[in-house]
């Protein structure tokens, strides 16, 4: 995992816009909603989909972590 680190200014933008302008519960389960649907296209085997499956398993992933860091569901006992 990279370390990168983030400019003031973007900082302050991402700040701003959670903080601001969403409801982080709705975000997260409209994130849980699209990897739902991503997942089953690719079991599928959705044809528009083939063309870069490791790109769509890394999202997946990533917005999983980016759900659960809004609204951890996954860790609620």
């Amino acid at each position: 995992m990279s370390t990168n680190t983030l400019s003031k200014e973007t900082e302050l933008r991402l700040a701003d816009f959670f903080n601001n302008s969403i409801d982080v519960k709705f975000m997260a389960k409209t994130i849980r909603q699209m990897n739902y649907m991503v997942a089953l296209s690719l079991m599928h085997e959705c044809e528009t989909l083939e063309i870069d499956k490791k790109n769509l398993e890394n999202g997946f992933f990533w917005l999983n972590e980016l759900a659960e860091i809004l609204n951890p569901y996954l860790d609620v006992e």
